[in-house]
């Protein structure tokens, strides 16, 4: 994975979560089931807008397949253990640290797209995704199995904390999504008062693919720089115009531009390499700022927060904010 986590996205679209009626159940069978005409005419349907349309959920979902990083981490968040969930390569044998999952949970490698057979074998009422589904033909081919819900939104990677209302809205638990957000972000908030000194300090998101370029997001309104900018910090200004002037989220530029690292924190990953590989970017060794050098799912997890990654970024990142608070 690189820090471009979505190929393409064009159309801008809002989320949108309305409570439809309830639908009645049909009649005209004597030999009905009471109970169950009743369960059917209670059962609200949920309509979820998104960059391809919306979709309608009835009733609470059971059998979730979640085929990005951050709808898992919403659904295991929400105390919902998904049947199957999508697998990152590149992380360690041992998993996703912050993740604990169902040992009967379904891995689903995603690295060529979503195993469409493989979802439906699993018989699921819900599919969720954002950059994993990269294109309308692929939403087209998993709501085919069952009701299916990509990117929310315009941005390339979209804030965890539209992700839980979402889920919340979908699970009929508004008052718990917002009781996991109002957690996380308070264990943000906390590390932003303690840290006073972060107020107006710059900050990179970065990674050094070896033998190729460099990645920087360069999009104030992605969600991966929403934790940031809750630690009072700000995009540094030339990333930011070079995002403007090019119009992408993710900057791609040469591993000669380290000019566009000079923030006053630099959070930085060298993917498929390690710290000796930084010596292909000139001048990466007298960057004026705090440099954090961080793991594989770090980066990650700061990349595609979620409720879980958070609170483990901002741990591996502590250190670093409180050298950059007091520099």
């Amino acid at each position: 994975m690189n820090l471009s986590a979505r190929s393409s996205r064009s159309a801008p679209v809002a989320l949108a979560l309305t409570l439809a009626a309830g639908l009645a159940a049909c009649g005209g069978d004597d030999d009905a089931d009471p109970a169950a005409s009743s369960a059917g005419a209670d059962a609200e349907t949920i309509t979820v807008d998104h960059m391809y349309g919306s979709t309608e959920i009835t009733g609470v979902p059971e059998r979730i397949v979640t085929i990005d990083l951050q709808w898992t981490d919403v659904m295991l968040a929400m105390g919902v253990e998904p049947v199957g969930y999508s697998v990152d390569s590149f992380m360690p044998e041992s998993g996703v640290p912050w993740q604990e999952l169902p040992a009967d949970a379904e891995p689903l490698p995603v690295d060529d797209g979503p195993p469409i057979e493989q979802i439906a074998e699993l018989e699921p009422d819900l599919i969720v995704g954002t950059f994993s589904i990269a294109d309308e033909a692929t939403y087209e081919q998993l709501s085919g199995i069952a009701p299916t819900i990509p990117g929310l939104d315009e941005h390339e990677v979209t804030p965890w904390q539209d992700l839980v209302r979402a889920a919340g809205e979908v699970l009929g638990e508004p008052e718990r999504s917002e009781e996991v957000i109002a957690r996380v972000d308070g264990e943000v908030a906390a590390a932003a008062e303690a840290l006073p000194g972060l107020q107006g300090k710059t900050f990179s998101l970065a990674q050094y693919i070896v033998g190729d370029s460099m990645y920087i997001v360069a999009d104030e309104q992605d969600g991966s720089s929403v934790f940031f900018q809750q630690l009072g910090m700000t995009m540094y200004g030339p990333v930011k115009a070079e995002g403007e002037a090019t119009g992408d989220a993710r900057i791609n530029v040469s591993t000669e531009r380290s000019d566009l690292l000079q923030a006053e924190l630099l959070a930085f990953l060298v993917n498929g390499g390690d710290e000796g590989d930084l010596a292909d970017v000139p001048g990466f060794d007298q960057l004026p700022g705090t440099v954090a050098v961080l793991d594989y799912p770090t980066v990650v997890g700061l990349n595609t927060p979620s409720p879980l990654s958070i609170p483990h970024g901002l741990e591996q990142l502590r250190p670093y904010l409180e050298e950059a608070a007091t520099a």
